[in-house]
């Protein structure tokens, strides 16, 4: 299976989950994005490392980085490689003097110590497919904030109820106010239809 590469584009707080962020990947050369949620304290360990602040303890994700390179392990990369019921499961991919080690990982950790060594981060199609949210172009005729204040949004269980046109609606308007949370709670309940 070809791997295809991810970059991280935003990291934002969940209204819905207390605690929880929305961690957004997108493809390198493409315009789907991949919102995971994840922790609080991974969230933070991740925006430390994206905004180079140097805390005055190391980090969990920190001692991780500098216990394998102690060893002489390089972190290749991290691939998340599957996704059940909703988890992602990813694994950090390293190089032990030619010898590679595959360690399975909570993805938001993976992603951290990834970022940490300045690993690129990869996925499979398959996940892309199922998870990925699709960026569109507004085509013709109304745009979605019309769509949106001509109609009442559908929240929590009622996404349940909403059918498969409607719900496909609500996704495009959830990406084009980059409400990556909104977005996956939607492509969540559009998969449950398949």
């Amino acid at each position: 299976m070809e791997k295809i590469e991810l970059k991280i584009i935003g990291l934002s707080y969940s209204e819905t989950q207390s605690g929880a962020y929305a961690l957004v990947l997108a493809e390198k050369t493409g315009s789907r994005r991949l919102p995971i949620i994840i922790g609080g304290f991974e969230a933070q360990s991740i925006a430390i490392e994206l905004e180079k602040m140097k805390p005055s303890r190391p980090l969990t994700h920190d001692l991780f980085k500098t216990f394998v390179e102690s060893f002489n392990v390089k972190i290749k990369e991290v691939v998340i490689y599957n996704l059940v019921e909703g988890v992602f499961y990813a694994k950090i991919i390293c190089d032990k003097q030619g010898e590679i080690i595959e360690i399975d990982s909570r993805t938001s950790d993976a992603i951290a110590i990834g970022i940490r060594a300045s690993s690129p981060v990869y996925t499979f199609e398959h996940i892309l497919s199922s998870a990925g949210i699709q960026l569109e172009d507004e085509a013709e005729g109304e745009t979605a904030i019309e769509s949106a204040e001509a109609e009442e949004e559908p929240k929590g269980n009622e996404l349940a109820a909403a059918t498969k046109v409607e719900l496909e609606r609500l996704l495009q308007e959830a990406i084009d106010h980059e409400d990556y949370e909104r977005a996956s709670e939607i492509r969540d309940e559009l998969n449950k239809g398949n």
